[in-house]
């Protein structure tokens, strides 16, 4: 029977037809697990309680980069680095694959309406088709909504949850490949400043060693030293040059490494204003002060830490998936519905009284699939454990991180000042060791071995400093610091 019935009215048909298959897929249920977060498998504490002995102040995650990192030259570097690194150019952009795809999937929860048309001609029951053959033709035109599934059993709603967790994890995972990115030109911003002063060390003491060897070939030369004195001064020398010649080449690799993470080669005037005077106790790397963290309890970690909220994330998606593969075993329920118009004639198909409609549900039972159905939901649950085992992974990965942090922090304060004390007497010793020797009261060999000893106590000095301030940006990193911005806040 054929109704006529204005275009207007037909689409009011087909917006509400669709909000009702849309409420009634809204209305199914759901078979994905409760989602319950694995308990720690760690202790509640750090080791020695270290959380206890922390300074007080705000959390690391709650300070903003710009806010911890407080030196001009560092934050630009940082910031260039958060702009042309393709690390992090690569995770934004798996964010925005994953929205795409969970828009997909969202999709997929209401029914697509399509316009269409269609022309069909073909012989009339009984006749011969062929020329003299009678054709019947038929053209329809309207509305389309095609195989669209009733989620009673949460199927599509199932699949759509697990790709909403999947994008956001991507933004989690974003956020960490930040807090690494910045941490590591932090690390290697002070690698430089420490490679620097060590240069400025061990051209000082080269400069110095060939004073000595000019001193001790004149003596030398006029029968007041021997030549083993000569010889033990051109040994000390040429060490000097090869340790110049070695730490030439780490700044040159550690400067490769750093232009690396921005994406562009490091700016003139990322390091110090001034050159470096070998002076390790006004250097710019001990004058870098970076603020102590509380350390916190290891639960904080949970929210704390983007990697561990990523790897929740990926739990969740886990519990989708099995939701899914239960559903599978239910009846799936489609539709497939067109409205419009249909005659039997081109020319009259929207002349009034063409109006047309059709309705197909379809009902499948699954009821032998050679165990396919069975193995999928064998499958999910073996990948919900498997994300079960990740995720506690990450927490105890987290949890040594920071006690490794915390141990450092605990230790290097106090290496350091004994590492100055040292170099401070081996400083006192070579000035000694050289008046007793211009006075002749001890050997040269005395001279040279306070000389040695001064030049290693030295280097010790910068690598602790520079060992001691990146470990308080591993703290910083491990804790959660680093994927706030103050210009969002």
């Amino acid at each position: 029977m054929k109704v006529s019935l204005p275009m207007q009215t037909v689409l009011t048909m087909a917006r509400l037809t669709a909000l009702a298959l849309a409420a009634a897929s809204a209305a199914s249920c759901s078979f994905i697990p409760a989602h319950v977060r694995p308990d720690e498998p760690v202790p509640t504490t750090y080791p020695g309680d270290a959380s206890a002995a922390a300074p007080n102040g705000q959390a690391a995650a709650d300070i903003e980069w710009q806010r911890y990192f407080g030196d001009a030259r560092l934050q630009r570097l940082i910031d260039a680095a958060l702009q042309h690194n393709r690390d992090l150019r690569i995770a934004v952009l798996n964010i925005e694959q994953a929205r795409a795809q969970y828009q997909v999937r969202r999709a997929d929860e209401l029914p697509t309406v399509n316009a269409g048309a269609t022309a069909l001609r073909q012989p009339k029951v009984g006749g011969s088709g062929g020329s003299g053959g009678s054709i019947s033709s038929t053209y329809t035109a309207g509305l389309q909504i095609t195989s669209y599934e009733f989620d009673f059993f949460g199927r599509v709603r199932s699949l759509s949850q697990a790709q909403l967790a999947q994008f956001l994890g991507t933004e989690e995972a974003r956020k960490t490949v930040q807090i690494s990115l910045i941490a590591s030109v932090a690390s290697g911003w002070l690698g430089l400043l420490a490679d620097d002063e060590l240069l400025a060390v061990t051209r000082r003491t080269l400069s110095t060693r060939e004073e000595s060897m000019k001193l001790t070939q004149l003596k030398f030369d006029h029968g007041a030293s021997s030549e083993l004195d000569v010889r033990q001064a051109e040994s000390l020398l040429e060490g000097a040059r090869v340790a110049l010649a070695q730490q030439l080449r780490q700044r040159a690799q550690d400067e490769n490494a750093l232009a690396l993470l921005l994406g562009q080669p490091v700016p003139a005037d990322a390091l110090a204003a001034t050159a470096p005077t070998g002076d390790i106790a006004t250097s710019a790397l001990a004058e870098t002060v970076l603020p102590d963290l509380p350390a916190g309890l290891p639960s904080d970690l949970l929210n704390r830490r983007p990697d561990i909220r990523q790897a929740e994330q990926q739990l969740i998606a886990a519990n989708a998936n099995i939701g899914a593969a239960r559903a599978a075993f239910f009846p799936r329920i489609t539709l497939s519905t067109n409205i419009g118009s249909a005659s039997t004639e081109l020319s009259g198909l929207f002349k009034a009284g063409s109006f047309a409609w059709s309705f197909a549900p379809q009902l499948v039972l699954p009821l032998f699939d050679a165990g396919r159905n069975q193995a999928n939901l064998d499958a999910a649950q073996v990948g919900r454990d498997i994300a079960v085992a990740q995720y506690e992974r990450a927490v105890q990965s987290a949890f040594r991180e920071v006690a490794d942090a915390l141990a450092g922090r605990a230790t290097l304060g106090n290496q350091l000042r004994a590492q100055q004390a040292q170099a401070k007497a081996e400083e006192t010793r070579t000035k000694l060791a050289d008046l007793r020797y211009r006075n002749g009261a001890a050997s040269y060999l005395e001279v040279l071995d306070a000389q040695r000893s001064l030049f290693t106590a030295q280097q010790a000095v910068v690598q602790v400093q520079a060992a001691e301030r990146q470990n308080r940006v591993t703290l910083y990193k491990v804790l959660g610091g680093g994927w706030k911005s103050a210009v969002s806040q």
